[in-house]
This record gives structure tokens, C-alpha cells and sequence, in this order.
């Protein structure tokens, strides 16, 4: 008796205890309440089936740049929180600083990303070395709210490995209170009355396509009398330079601390809404145009919920959250018909096709012997003077530390006699 007591009191525990797993196991997610949570409109998402997904513990890895995606910003979506909860996937996000930076930590297996946003350029340099796969469309089918425009691009040309995500041109960005000019030409950045207050692009292909546009050759010339011409133009520059930055340019526009530097139109949108003494310029000589997309790369563990990921970007309110947040151009179709009208009519925003074909170019990758010629250039200028102090420095450090030995032993030698 005592026996069976014991048998139906264990069938009672972990009858218990299943219901209750299973409760936690088969729970639904909300649809509707997750999007309304986050200020999103149920109407204007998708069907897509968000929830295929959630019990199988996926934690996605996502590189992409910094201050680039709507995130961790009470005024904003947070789009990854908004996926995570619409999904039950795990987004482990991480910033890189350049498009060669990427390419290396993939190239040294040294991370292993799901989804990474590189440029043009670059996408087509992975897809070329194999280190991207194809996309299963059918796990993308917002891809067709992306502009016809931006669809089978010449990095890209069958649209197999990549989703676009935001686009952009190079500008001049100054600080009107420290330049007392209208600000024209790509020439303003050699101009020796900045001297100390030029701030500079810190990768070469950005940097070299700048002294290429100054010339007026193409921005993807391989050249090598191009692109010593290129180089010398640069060293020139380099003696009135005040650093060579990337995300470091916020902290030295806003704050007031350089006068001009290049960078890109939507940083420059974000940096002008920030401190209003700011203004930006295409420059007459024409700029690069550019457009980063979503890809996934061969050594990504978790490709369908990549894809899903991605499907999530093309979203129209997402992608709007991240154009609007980020400040860049968005290639989403749904997305720009919901952006503010004075937004849409922005000529440096959204200039027209007419424009595009006349003062732009984009880059596309180049043979590795270009590639490697441009990098060994970039090289050469970066070490070339860099330290131009140090070894006056050291010799008199040396010098010092000489006699202060010197004396040293000589005090010693005083001592002991006594």
C-alpha cells in the first residue's frame, strides 16, 4: 500500500512538473503586444512568421558600425530588443570600426559572426574570396521593399549575397564659426589656414578616394601613376593634418575641437543636429557614393535566422527607425514613403538619379595588386614622419638618463670613501 502511495505521488510530482515545463516550453509569443510595446503599428509589419524560431536558444552574432542601427536610445526602436522579443533570438551585436577591420577578424577566423554590414566595395572583395554564402530569398521576401534602383548592383550583380541596408555620399562637413568661407571644393582640405584643425578619414580607400576626386581621376583607378599622385597629395596634406579619425570625428566636430573634415552625409546630418554651428557640402569635384548591406558570411552558424534578421531590417518602420536614428539614406521603398516630407526633398539626402550618375562614383573592388599598392602606399604615408619628435626625444631622455647615472655612481663612490 505504502508502495503505491509513493508510485502516485511521484506520477502526481511530475505530472506537475511537466505542466509546468510545458507551459513555459509552448508558451506563445504575443505578436501584436510585442509590437505595440514598442511603439510599432501591427498594420504596417509584415505576416512573416517572426516565432518559427524561439525554442531553439540562437544567440545571433552582428557586426556592423558604430552609432549605425537604432539601438540602446530611449527617443528610438530599440530594433534589436524588438527582435529579440518578437522572436525569442538572442542578438549578441557588435561594432567594427572599417570595412578592412572586418575583412581581417573574418580572414583570421578570429570572430564568427552570423550578419555583418559591410560596403560595396568590400562585399564584393568577400564575395570574390568566398567568404559570403547566398541568400535563400524565401526567407527574405521583404527584400521586395527595397527601391528597384538598388537591386542587382555592380557589386552584386545577381543579387545573391546581399540585402542593401542604408546608402550615402562623402560630404565636408565644417564648423561655420572657424571657417569664414562658403566651402566649394575637396581643396579646402589642403588649405593651410586650418593648418592643426583638419581632421582626415583613417582608412585608405576613403582617404585615397578624396585625393582621387581632387584630381579628377577615377575613384577606382589602379593607376600606379594615379596613385602616387595620389599619395604625394596626401603627404602634402598629412603636414597640416590634426589626426586621422573614424567614429573618433564626433567628439572633434561637435565639440568644437577641429574646423573641416570629410565624412559621411548621414554622420554629418547627426553631427549638425547636434551642434548647430555645423554645416556640410558635396564638393563640386563630385564624391563617392556608397551603399552597406546585409550579408552572411560562409562561417556563420545560424544562416536562417540570419535571414530572418534581415527580414526584420526591411521591415518598413524598422528600417525607418534606422534611417532615422542613423541619418543615412535608406534604400527601402516602404520606409521612404514614411519619412517626413522636408526629409524626402533633401537633395544631399536624396539627390536625384540625374545627380548621381553626374557627380558620383562607387567604388568597386579592385585587382589585389591595386589593393595592395594603395595599402602599402597608405603604409608608407602613415609611418613617414609620424613620430617626428621621438628620436630628438629619446636622445635627450637618453642623455638625461646618462648623467643621472652618472651622478649616481659618482654620490655612491663619495659616500664609501667616507
Amino acid at each position: 500500500m505504502k508502495r503505491l502511495i509513493c508510485i502516485i505521488l511521484s506520477l502526481s510530482v511530475l505530472l506537475y512538473l511537466t505542466a509546468c515545463g510545458g507551459t513555459a516550453e509552448t508558451e506563445e509569443i504575443d505578436r501584436e503586444a510585442v509590437l505595440e510595446e514598442f511603439g510599432l503599428d501591427p498594420e504596417l509589419f509584415s505576416d512573416y512568421d517572426y516565432s518559427r524560431l524561439k525554442d531553439e536558444d540562437i544567440t545571433l552574432n552582428v557586426a556592423n558600425w558604430g552609432e549605425y542601427m537604432s539601438i540602446n536610445d530611449d527617443e528610438s526602436v530599440d530594433v534589436n530588443e524588438a527582435f529579440e522579443a518578437l522572436t525569442g533570438i538572442t542578438v549578441n551585436y557588435k561594432t567594427v570600426a572599417s570595412n578592412e577591420t572586418l575583412y581581417s577578424k573574418l580572414l583570421s577566423g578570429g570572430a564568427t559572426y552570423d550578419i555583418v554590414i559591410p560596403s560595396d566595395y568590400m562585399i564584393s572583395k568577400m564575395m570574390k574570396e568566398g567568404m559570403l554564402q547566398k541568400l535563400d530569398f524565401d526567407n527574405i521576401p521583404n527584400v521586395n521593399n527595397v527601391m528597384p534602383s538598388f537591386l542587382n548592383p555592380q557589386y552584386d550583380p545577381y543579387n545573391e549575397y546581399s540585402v542593401p541596408y542604408l546608402w550615402g555620399m562623402v560630404a565636408i562637413i565644417y564648423n561655420t564659426t572657424m571657417v569664414d568661407e562658403e566651402i566649394t571644393s575637396w581643396a579646402s582640405l589642403w588649405d593651410e589656414k586650418y593648418a592643426g584643425n583638419i581632421l582626415m578619414f583613417n582608412n585608405p580607400r576613403d582617404a585615397f578616394g578624396i585625393a582621387q576626386a581632387y584630381l579628377g581621376y577615377s575613384l577606382n583607378t589602379e593607376n600606379k601613376a594615379e596613385l602616387d599622385a595620389c599619395s604625394e597629395l596626401l603627404k602634402e596634406q598629412k603636414e597640416i593634418v590634426q589626426g586621422y579619425v573614424m567614429d573618433e570625428i564626433f567628439d572633434k566636430m561637435e565639440g568644437g575641437s577641429a574646423a573641416i573634415a570629410p565624412y559621411y552625409v548621414g554622420d554629418a546630418v547627426t553631427m549638425c543636429d547636434d551642434n548647430p554651428d555645423l554645416a556640410y557640402v558635396i564638393p563640386e569635384e563630385g564624391t563617392n557614393w556608397f551603399v552597406d548591406a546585409m550579408c552572411i558570411p560562409t562561417t556563420a552558424e545560424n544562416k536562417e535566422a540570419a535571414e530572418m534578421y534581415i527580414n526584420f531590417l526591411c521591415e518598413a518602420e524598422i528600417a525607418l527607425a534606422n534611417c532615422e536614428y542613423v541619418g543615412y539614406s535608406t534604400p527601402n521603398a516602404k520606409a521612404y514613403e514614411l519619412l517626413d516630407e522636408d526629409v524626402r526633398e533633401d537633395e544631399k539626402r536624396y539627390p536625384s538619379d540625374e545627380f548621381l550618375a553626374e557627380h558620383t562614383e562607387v567604388f568597386v573592388n579592385m585587382s589585389d595588386e591595386a589593393n595592395a599598392y594603395m595599402q602599402s602606399l597608405w603604409n608608407q604615408l602613415k609611418i613617414d614622419n609620424s613620430n617626428v619628435w621621438f628620436v630628438p626625444i629619446f636622445l635627450i631622455c637618453l642623455v638625461a638618463a646618462t648623467v643621472a647615472v652618472n651622478v649616481w655612481r659618482a654620490l655612491k663612490k663619495k659616500r664609501e670613501q667616507y
